[in-house]
């Protein structure tokens, strides 16, 4: 038999236009268009396992630089990062390459881009896959006050450190490289922290996130790899992709006409059975029947961590290509 993904062509990267300037996308394979949204602290390389897998299956695959990232535009004004803003980004690459809809699926802030975007435009993204961030319905206080309560007198919630501009700029930008490194480990089924650590979610006041994170690299990234990441931060700087941690109540302020709204396409969802994501947000997947009435599958990975689908590229392209298949 052919060997199908050495007969596939190399990837294209191409710059398309959105109303944030420029999106820079990777497209591999022909057929139906499937959108890959990325989270932070990644880029359209998060997504180089599952590009020529979904292209060998028969789609048309596309991973995108969320604004603020890599070759995509980076806006100077915060606001410009809101939600609704990168939803219309989505809906701007679609129609630059010439297709109607698209199956659209996110992995961290990827995953809540992807889930606005099928509820905002449910005309142009048909079908919505989630990765380690489960789906739950804008609602509830302002974020900011509920980030803000959960660190205690000791401790501050990362998203909260990530929310002062600057703040956590002149942490990670020193050591781009590093920085990206240990969050890598940290967060990855495989981390193993060191003693008396702490959760590596949580900044002791006054300290750095980085001081809870392990030596070393994660066994699914090599240097060579943890070089493209950091190759790309280095240049572009941080604050394109903090910006997203920064217009959260923007965000809640913007989708009050969705609260409480349910995704009625057909979905899916992966998550890792060691990410914190998955597991405090444990409540929210067992509401998939009132808030995902078109649940195809919820999976979660035993052993897995936050980087689903670096971390397990095999067992991911499978769920993906199965799922993918039962929509067709």
């Amino acid at each position: 038999m052919p060997d199908v993904l050495h007969d596939l062509p190399e990837p294209i990267h191409r710059l398309v236009p959105s109303p944030a300037g420029r999106i820079h996308l990777v497209e591999q394979g022909a057929g139906p268009l499937v959108l890959l949204l990325h989270g932070f602290p990644e880029s359209w390389y998060s997504w180089r396992r599952q590009l020529p897998a979904l292209a060998a299956a028969g789609y048309r695959a596309v991973a995108i630089d969320v604004r603020g990232y890599g070759r995509s535009s980076r806006p100077d004004d915060i606001a410009a990062y809101r939600m609704l803003e990168l939803v219309e980004d989505n809906v701007a690459v679609v129609r630059a390459l010439g297709e109607e809809s698209a199956v659209v699926i996110g992995h961290d802030w990827g995953a809540n881009i992807a889930a606005t975007s099928a509820l905002v435009h449910p005309d142009v993204f048909r079908a919505v896959g989630l990765l380690s961030v489960p789906y739950a319905p804008r609602g509830g206080p302002r974020p900011s006050e509920v980030f803000a309560g959960m660190g205690g007198g000791a401790e501050e919630f990362y998203v909260s450190y990530f929310q002062e501009p600057g703040r956590a700029e002149a942490e990670i930008e020193p050591d781009v490289r590093g920085w990206l490194g240990g969050i890598y480990a940290a967060l990855s089924g495989d981390a193993v922290p060191g003693a008396g650590a702490g959760d590596p979610h949580f900044v002791v006041r006054g300290g750095r996130m980085r001081d809870r994170f392990p030596a070393g690299l994660p066994g699914w990234l090599s240097e060579a790899e943890l070089d493209v990441y950091a190759g790309e931060f280095e240049r572009t700087g941080m604050g394109g992709a903090l910006a997203r941690y920064r217009n959260m109540d923007r965000d809640w302020e913007d989708l009050e006409a969705y609260d409480g709204a349910a995704i009625g396409q057909p979905s899916l969802f992966i998550g890792g059975g060691r990410d914190a994501s998955t597991v405090w947000l444990a409540e929210a997947i067992e509401a998939y029947p009132v808030t995902l009435p078109g649940l195809v599958g919820a999976h979660v990975l035993d052993g897995a961590g936050h980087w689903l689908q670096q971390e397990r590229a095999v067992e991911v392209n499978g769920l993906l290509v199965e799922w993918l298949r039962q929509l067709r």
